[in-house]
């Protein structure tokens, strides 16, 4: 008896789970309620990419690659100073070995991204400033970027705010037509005490008034109003060139809490100067609503395991944007 049993609880759970697979099945009713339940997720227009600056910075050209292929990560900003070497003073045979490098992997060199700055109250600071532009300008042209990242730094002290922002602004157009000379493009990284401000890099911009200069969206908590990118999007949009993201976490928690719970704020007090949740759904579903099909570059501290952190950085992203 306990045999028979036995074989006849086996054959049930078969039968159902045999009807579960059929009712499951394309042109069913039970498919037809599961696919009107189920949100579909499309692929974003954009692309994830890595600014070097800081997880990346002692890898060498190999490692960025290796690493990126192995984590999905499908372009890269090169910054200045790091370990993989890529300056302006590379010779040019060094210039076509880095550029094959990324031309034979699935890692898109797009941009450098330089430290160049403009509101020195000293001329002779900008020029050189200037001049370092070209040379990156340079650079790019030779190893297929797309753009190099420049930034406002922040206001001198003791200085007119007005005449900073409009002297910054000259001195970009100035780099507009280096860099269309070139081939590439500026982007303005959006950065700096008070100068981040968003209504200072729309004066900036529009002082500028290059095509070939452009922001590069930065991700910061200035950004936010009331909860809401819309409105710092809907001044700067128009001149959107690339994307630098930072931490995916901070963001109210999808299972609803407020996004002044304790746990949170504990989490935001570790990063300093990120200190408010963003909206990250909300920006990506602006970069769609402008046709944004370039790439945004995950900008986020050292790991001990880097790779794992890529992979997971590459889900989270993946969820944001979908």
């Amino acid at each position: 008896m306990h045999k028979r049993g036995r074989r006849s609880f086996l054959k049930d759970g078969v039968i159902a789970l045999t009807g579960i697979g059929a009712a499951s099945q394309p042109g069913t009713a039970s498919a037809g309620i599961a696919d009107r339940a189920t949100p579909v997720a499309t692929t974003p227009p954009f692309k994830l990419g890595l600014v070097t600056y800081e997880l990346a910075k002692d890898w060498d050209v190999e490692t960025i690659i290796k690493n990126c292929e192995a984590a999905g990560f499908e372009g890269v900003e090169l910054r200045t100073t790091h370990k993989h070497g890529v300056e302006p003073s590379l010779s040019t045979e060094q210039r076509s070995e880095v550029r094959k490098r990324f031309a034979d992997s699935r890692v898109r060199l797009v941009s450098l991204g330089s430290t160049c700055e403009y509101e020195s109250p000293d001329p002779a600071i900008v020029q050189k400033n200037i001049d370092d532009t070209r040379r990156f300008c340079e650079l790019a042209h030779d190893l297929g970027c797309l753009g190099v990242k420049v930034r406002p730094n922040g206001f001198p002290k003791n200085t007119d705010h007005d005449k900073v922002l409009d002297q910054i602004g000259r001195a970009l157009s100035q780099c507009g037509d280096i860099a269309r000379d070139h081939g590439v493009e500026i982007w303005v990284e959006v950065h700096g005490g008070g100068t981040q401000e968003p209504q200072n890099i729309q004066r900036i911009m529009e002082v500028a008034n290059h095509p070939t200069v452009g922001i590069c969206w930065n991700s910061n908590d200035t950004d936010v109003v009331d909860g809401s990118v819309k409105p710092t999007f809907d001044r700067l949009k128009k001149w959107l060139r690339s994307c630098h993201i930072n931490e995916l976490w901070r963001m109210t928690p999808p299972w609803g809490g407020p996004p002044e719970d304790r746990q949170t704020q504990t989490a935001l007090a570790a990063v300093p100067g990120w200190q408010k949740p963003y909206p990250w759904r909300e920006l990506y579903t602006l970069f769609r609503s402008v046709g944004y099909d370039r790439y945004t570059f995950a900008e986020i501290p050292a790991s001990c395991e880097p790779l794992r952190l890529m992979r997971f950085y590459r889900a989270l992203w993946e969820y944001h944007a979908a």
